[in-house]
């Protein structure tokens, strides 16, 4: 309904300006009963209703070159940068797949949703939640998904619905790629182990096939992501587009690798990592209770790390080229104007540093996240937010975006102001959390702290200094000068830990 208002005001106005302009000796006169008649159709137009392209990545971290990382190349995620607003200073509310995509898309807390793992369903926990998806269907707008949005395992549950959530979208859409089809193709380490399906979704594995990027199943996403741009085009959409990668194992077109020269990539010196863990409680390093280090599985080797570092910024190139697929598609249907773009990952993901490997950890690195806004509503052009932001602001984000009142049962809060103001600043802090039954957390994270404790301050507390030490190697919560923060960080993040 509102794309054909949309397009009867438009043509009403060519027609009174075609039918009713009069030519008398080369200049045009307008009678000014047409004129006011013009006027009338341009002022009863609507609002405008703008589109929402809403993208999704799959362990992303912001070794992205638009976030200053010069050897990663992502060309597409830094035109969408230098088109809007980065946010430098983004966290996710859980550096763990399922719970931080319930959380974006419900645009509540975990401990609100009680949605702690990736077994969980947001039906079962929280069955009348409006999800972000919910809410635009009721606004009118076309609501589809292609790819991983709620969670997937992932690789096993791709080309199913995995986790997601049915009520969230009109059309939802399970491409399966090579990737998934020839699982025993990708080598895995230690050892350089090919031919064995399963396990996949925690290896450090990777495969490098010389393919063609629709041949794969996020090249799949993008492409039905353009059909679904170019079928709705004509009315509001929420289309989401849910890549799969980077997340592991590794897998991309083999001229993505090439990008990559083996002897290029660095990989952090395990001795210096050791010496940087030495004043960490031990819970921040474990995953189940179990002490993993260096990196994830017993005999990966160096070498065996810096093949699968080098396959994951493969991977990431080979996502920035679909994302560029989608902002042509934006262009060539002449959209970008009218469309709120948005671009996040998850959570973070270490890449060696401090010995470790994947995520679900407090650290900076762990729970930090890219997020670009662009497109229609955007005042600001290349502009950096240094604040702290967390994505359940997203939902509220885009609720204003689109012209609409915030529901107050949403717990972030709007990113508008960022995207109109210059000069715009708050000081609310991002809270983010780790939960498993032997180890759970709270981490906030100020302008310039972030102040972590484990089991409530039991099981060892963290203060690390960002504008001095933005690496977190070194912890200050025992130093008696810094008491002070520590009681004043751990009064602020009282309200929001609840330990189960």
């Amino acid at each position: 309904m509102i794309g054909n208002m949309r397009k009867t005001t438009k043509y009403a106005q060519q027609f009174y300006m075609k039918a009713f302009c009069i030519n008398l000796q080369g200049h045009y006169v307008f009678p000014i009963g047409i004129v006011m008649a013009v006027l009338f159709f341009s002022c009863a137009q609507e609002p405008v209703v703008p589109n929402i392209l809403f993208i999704a990545t799959d362990d992303l971290n912001t070794d992205l070159g638009c976030y200053g990382n010069s050897q990663v190349i992502t060309p597409n995620i830094d035109k969408l940068a230098q088109m809007g607003v980065r946010f430098d200073n983004a966290y996710c509310q859980f550096p763990l797949c399922g719970p931080s995509r319930a959380s974006i898309m419900t645009g509540l807390r975990p401990n609100t949703t009680k949605f702690l793992g990736n077994r969980d369903s947001i039906r079962k926990l929280k069955p009348d939640v409006e999800t972000m998806g919910q809410f635009f269907q009721k606004k009118g707008y076309y609501v589809g998904r292609v790819g991983k949005i709620y969670h997937y395992n992932n690789p096993s549950a791709i080309g199913t619905d995995g986790h997601d959530d049915t009520l969230s979208w009109h059309e939802r859409f399970n491409p399966k790629g090579i990737d998934k089809i020839h699982e025993d193709r990708i080598i895995r380490f230690p050892g350089g182990t090919t031919g064995r399906k399963g396990g996949l979704g925690i290896s450090m594995a990777y495969w490098d096939p010389v393919s063609e990027d629709s041949e794969h199943t996020d090249g799949m996403v993008a492409d039905r992501a353009v059909e679904m741009i170019e079928r709705n085009k004509d009315q509001p959409f929420f289309i989401a587009a849910g890549f799969f990668n980077p997340h592991c194992p590794y897998v991309a077109p083999k001229k993505y690798f090439d990008l990559y020269p083996l002897e290029d990539i660095a990989m952090p010196s395990l001795d210096e990592a050791k010496e940087d863990l030495e004043d960490v409680p031990a819970m921040a390093m474990t995953r189940h209770g179990r002490l993993r280090w260096p990196y994830y599985f017993d005999g990966i080797t160096m070498d065996e790390a810096r093949r699968c570092k080098q396959a994951y910024y493969a991977s990431v190139s080979f996502i920035d080229a679909q994302v560029g697929k989608l902002i042509a598609a934006l262009e060539n249907n002449n959209l970008l104007e009218n469309t709120i773009i948005v671009f996040w990952s998850d959570h973070g993901y270490f890449l060696g540093e401090k010995g470790l490997w994947y995520k679900a950890k407090n650290f900076e690195r762990s729970v930090k996240v890219p997020l670009i806004i662009s497109g229609y509503g955007v005042d600001q052009k290349n502009k950096v937010i240094k604040d702290p932001v967390e994505l359940i602001d997203l939902f509220p984000t885009l609720v204003q975006g689109s012209g609409n009142t915030i529901n107050k049962e949403l717990e972030g809060s709007s990113l508008i102001p960022f995207l109109k103001n210059t000069s715009y600043t708050w000081d609310k802090p991002a809270v983010s959390q780790v939960f498993y039954p032997d180890r759970q957390g709270y981490s906030i994270r100020t302008g310039r702290w972030r102040y972590t404790e484990w089991m409530g301050g039991e099981a060892g507390r963290e203060l690390y200094d960002h504008e001095n030490d933005p690496e977190e190697i070194t912890n200050l919560a025992n130093h008696p000068e810094y008491q002070y923060i520590v009681n004043d960080l751990s009064a602020q993040l009282e309200p929001y830990s609840i330990y189960y």
